[in-house]
């Protein structure tokens, strides 16, 4: 029966769910365009011709695996209703790897080039943890709690997204401030536009409009900019990946890699969950593998940035998209990369423009850390924020010894007149990792399970002894990790002061349990 049915490979729906799936990949692209010059010193034209068509394979290929897997779906079931899964770049993972690993290298080598095979070593690193997370997925849920991992996505979400493109908002309100009342209108209010117009849609073209005409964009960028067009096949970048495959690299960024890889497995693994509760149950494996394998691609082919799963299943459903609207973003993506045509978006519309959808996305991951934990571990994912906080801090405090033609190593020699300062460093560094313990210990304490919380304590002493988290030295303005033997101790000292006091109450714990005394709480 199932086989019988017939399922079309385009619905009138799917235009609707095309534009809000194309809207949200092309701030990621024109996020790279953007960002990657002004962080990672790359040349314009090297991201156009080099960075974006590997992205855009990427997209692509997940678009195309996800779109076949709905119709097969569709066809074994007997059913016209079945949506597939949105694909794209994982915003977060941009963003960490522009800020805390391209960026850094290309200040501390003055390498565009080096940053960028360091990215693309990061991506391949993050794709080979996703592709074997597909398999390990159920261990990894049982071992971290939900808390820990929101707590650190949304410390990240607060500070270098949505603060930061808030604050861009109010410096440009010309531009910025009519997108930002429009998206918030569409997802705080959540009212439909007329005609069924993506919100996003709107939101750009608004911006647009104001921007030519208050006479802000420039007709000759434009001009140039077409007149540079033409066709950039993705070309193979795997020589460039492995000349840094056994550099330091590796090993100095793994703080960031494998968190952030963590949170792109277990977060496409709570968006199938979400597919399977709007009626779409696909398989886990094969689903999860071909996100690593996607990533895995974007390395080879010159991108340095992750794809994932999108949040928002439900969201297409309800707009009635099935399987076209996955398709046609994956062709949409590679006409406009391969052809240039992605630097003639960006000399049309302006930033200004889309950062609201972006700065809405941060106000979402930040917010689930919240919605989507038990009210209890609240408190928990307050901890995991300060990290983050720290972080942007020590961000900030570089940006502007860098304008006041400073170091932050000059400094630090002459006493930086700021409380904490050496703490706010060390809580920066390996700030991904530190976040997550520290969510994790407090979730455990909170539930009272002393011997659990000892366990991760354990893990963050070890983690310092070798340096992965905590330990840094000053090198111009940069604050690099000091990875050995035993450059931590001090802070694996305090861990395994926590770990003791921990396992001691785990036993007191039981002792009292075995005797059938009831737990002695403070009062609330």
């Amino acid at each position: 029966m199932g086989e019988k049915t017939h399922y079309p490979w385009i619905v009138k729906r799917d235009i609707d769910g095309f534009f809000g799936l194309a809207i949200d990949n092309l701030i990621q692209f024109l996020l790279i365009a953007t960002l990657c010059p002004a962080l990672a010193g790359i040349p314009a034209a090297f991201v156009f011709s080099r960075i974006l068509p590997g992205a855009a394979l990427s997209v692509v290929f997940g678009n195309l695996f996800y779109s076949w897997q709905a119709r097969r779906l569709a066809m074994r079931e007997g059913r016209r209703d079945v949506t597939a899964l949105p694909y794209g770049i994982n915003t977060v993972s941009l963003f960490a790897y522009l800020i805390f690993i391209m960026g850094p290298v290309y200040r501390q080598t003055g390498s565009y080039e080096m940053a960028w095979k360091v990215g693309l070593l990061a991506c391949f690193g993050s794709g080979v943890i996703e592709f074997g997370g597909a398999f390990v997925v159920d261990i990894l849920r049982r071992i971290t709690p939900r808390a820990a991992l929101l707590a650190t996505l949304a410390g990240i979400a607060i500070t270098f997204i949505s603060m930061d493109f808030a604050f861009q908002t109010f410096e440009k309100p010309l531009i910025a401030m009519l997108p930002l009342a429009i998206i918030l209108i569409q997802y705080f209010s959540k009212i439909r536009f007329p005609f069924g117009v993506p919100g996003g849609m709107v939101a750009i073209v608004a911006g647009t409009i104001l921007a030519w005409s208050f006479g802000i964009m420039d007709v000759g960028a434009v001009k140039e900019a077409a007149s540079e067009m033409g066709f950039n096949p993705p070309r193979f970048s795997g020589i460039a990946l492995f000349e840094v495959i056994r550099s330091p690299y590796l090993f100095r960024y793994f703080s960031i890699i494998i968190p952030m890889a963590l949170f792109n497995v277990l977060g496409s693994l709570q968006n199938l969950e979400s597919a399977e509760a709007a009626g779409d149950r696909y398989e886990t494996v094969p689903s999860l593998a071909v996100d690593g394998l996607g990533t895995l691609l974007a390395s080879f082919f010159g991108s340095c940035f992750p794809t994932t799963m999108y949040i928002g299943h439900p969201g297409w459903k309800g707009l009635g998209a099935r399987t076209g609207y996955s398709i046609l973003n994956g062709f949409f993506f590679v006409i406009v990369a391969l052809f240039g045509c992605v630097r003639l978006i960006n000399t049309i519309v302006p930033m200004e423009a889309g950062i609201a959808i972006v700065l809405w996305i941060g106000i979402v991951i930040s917010a689930q850390a919240y919605q989507a934990t038990p009210r209890a571990h609240a408190p928990a994912v307050v901890v995991g924020l300060f990290p983050s906080f720290a972080a942007w801090g020590i961000n900030l405090l570089k940006q502007g010894y860098m304008g006041a033609g400073v170091t932050i190593t000059d400094q630090a020699a002459k006493g930086v007149p700021i409380n904490g300062f050496l703490g706010i460093v060390a809580l920066e560094q390996g700030f991904i990792f530190t976040s997550m313990i520290l969510a994790a210990i407090s979730v455990f304490l909170i539930e009272r399970d002393f011997l659990k919380a000892a366990f991760w304590s354990l893990a963050a002493s070890i983690l310092s002894f070798f340096g992965v988290i905590h330990t840094f030295q000053f090198v111009g303005n940069e604050t690099l990790g000091m990875v050995g033997w035993n450059v931590g101790g001090t802070f694996a000292f305090g861990y395994l002061c926590f770990t003791a006091i921990f396992v001691v109450f785990g036993v007191w714990q039981r002792w009292r349990r075995s005797r059938g005394l009831t737990e002695e709480l403070v009062d609330e």
